[in-house]
């Protein structure tokens, strides 16, 4: 019969050297190297105050190797980076048998503030160095992920102080209830889920008068609308995704096309991407040169940020909406949207009520009136305005016809605010009027254009499918823009850190 030699599987006590773990070439290697040699951790150790008293803290930067490392293996739990610690001969190796707290990793990521900014940039430094930048092509994109905030917790400051005295009427009734039944026998059982539920209401309403109070204003957008709030992140944001709404914030990346490094990372509370294009293009403004191109989605397109960049100078492509109606490459798109999906129906769903447009009134001959279609006039307003370069003529309801009538909810948009109805009629555009979005139509519609439109997906794409799917980013687990910032430039941090890898540096 056959004789094998034993397998060890339990505990064993090993000789190890922990600088042999560390393999040339792998990330940890490039990680160490960066973290030893290159980093300027000054800032962060100058928070320190332990030289005489106070018992020994853990160096910055090995709790910096801990974290990457850990990111850059798809774990974000502090209590599973500490097990990883006291377990994985790797993590062991690279934190030089420190084992920090979960908490003490916890408070480390997210009171990093300003100081991860300054190592990214460092980082990038050594990028530059070994060549990796080539600052031909820069393509931004953003992606938008949930934080650690509640949805049911968002609203205005008016939904809150409805909330608050539907709470307190709650809470008073509850007590006068309790004092009606003072003398009178009641089951102990009910009695204290009665208190609890009382002691919840005044919890609540407390915290939201006190949230009101520390916010006298509601957030408002770049147009100056109200934004709604969010008890547990005020700075994060509801976001409408393919996959339904989330409260988060949107991780935008500045990528380079030779080599897809990441030049910039910053996350903002909103899902308006046009508000991001100008305060992005600025932060990578010292990576430009003068023939750097800038590229971006649709999301970004809008015709105030296309002005601003182009009085910069900046040289950019950024498609509009409509940009694949034009493009023959993508004709035959509208059959794939009919098809079913497993996580989400493309499908276009019916609209419960549809309101009157322009094509619903009637314009008169000479253009002196237009009827609506309950048949009432409406006069002009305006036979020869501009808007955005096109000719157009308005017309606005009588309150006399327009306050009786019954076909108000599907004339207006909000009927109970809007007294009378104004319609349009547009005329072609005014000759010699050219807008910024006119002059960029031409620009993507052209053949290099479109290959520009190619060149930004397959330059930042990937990017995003390496942080999301091989590094498992889903959700951001802080709260407050700047940790979640901080956190957002960390992974970006562990993207650049395997390029590096990738090239050889410190080897």
């Amino acid at each position: 019969m056959a004789r094998f030699k034993p397998v060890q599987k339990g505990l064993m006590l090993l000789p190890v050297d922990f600088s042999r773990q560390i393999i040339p070439g792998s990330f940890e290697h490039a990680l160490c190297y960066l973290v030893d040699h290159e980093l300027d951790f000054s800032g962060l150790r100058e928070r320190y105050r332990n030289n005489t008293q106070g018992a020994p803290a853990y160096d910055p930067a090995v709790l910096l190797k801990i974290i990457l490392l850990a990111y850059s293996r798809g774990l974000i739990g502090s209590r599973r980076i500490e097990a990883m610690c006291r377990q994985n001969i790797l993590f062991i190796a690279v934190a030089g048998d420190n084992q920090p707290h979960f908490t003490t990793l916890a408070a480390f990521i997210a009171e990093l503030g300003d100081e991860v900014a300054k190592l990214f940039a460092q980082v990038l430094v050594v990028c530059d160095r070994q060549g990796l930048i080539g600052r031909e092509l820069f393509a931004i994109d953003g992606v938008k992920l949930p934080s650690n905030a509640s949805k049911a917790k968002s609203g205005t400051r008016a939904d809150y102080q409805r909330q608050a005295e539907k709470m307190e009427k709650a809470a008073k009734q509850m007590l006068t209830h309790h004092r009606k039944t003072d003398m009178t026998p009641v089951d102990e059982r009910q009695a204290q889920r009665e208190a609890c539920m009382l002691e919840r209401l005044q919890k609540e309403a407390k915290q939201l008068k006190d949230w009101l109070a520390a916010n006298p204003e509601d957030r408002k957008g770049p147009k100056g609308g109200v934004r709604q709030s969010n008890l547990t992140d005020n700075e994060s944001a509801k976001m409408a995704t393919g996959k339904g709404v989330i409260q988060g914030y949107t991780g935008v990346a500045v990528v380079d096309e030779k080599h897809q490094i990441i030049l910039d990372a910053q996350a903002h509370g909103t899902g308006s991407e046009q508000e991001l294009l100008v305060p992005v293009t600025q932060a990578i403004k010292p990576q430009m040169s003068n023939q750097t191109i800038v590229t971006a989605d649709a999301g970004y397109h809008s015709e105030n940020g296309l002005k601003m960049l182009a009085a910069e100078g900046i040289d950019t492509y950024i498609p509009d909406n409509g940009y694949r109606k034009r493009d023959e490459r993508y004709h035959g798109q509208e059959a794939h949207k009919t098809k079913p999906d497993p996580l989400w129906d493309k499908r276009g769903q019916p609209s419960i009520s549809k309101r009157f447009g322009p094509g619903d009134f009637q314009l008169a001959e000479d253009g002196s009136h237009c009827l609506c279609p309950a048949g009432k006039r409406l006069y002009s307003n305006g036979s020869n305005c501009t808007f955005n370069g096109y000719a157009a003529m308005k017309f606005r309801g009588a309150e006399r016809d327009c306050l009786p009538c019954t076909l108000r909810t599907q004339c207006l948009r909000t009927p109970e605010k809007t007294k009378t109805r104004q319609v349009a009629f547009f005329r072609g555009k005014r000759d010699g009027y050219e807008t910024h979005t006119d002059r960029m139509k031409r620009k993507i519609d052209s053949d290099q254009g479109r290959q520009m439109i190619t060149r930004r997906f397959a330059t930042v794409e990937p990017v995003f499918g390496n942080l999301r799917n091989n590094k498992r980013l889903d959700r951001f687990t802080l709260r407050g823009r700047s940790k979640v910032d901080g956190q957002w430039k960390l992974y970006c941090l562990v993207h650049n850190i395997e390029k590096l890898a990738h090239y050889g540096v410190g080897q």
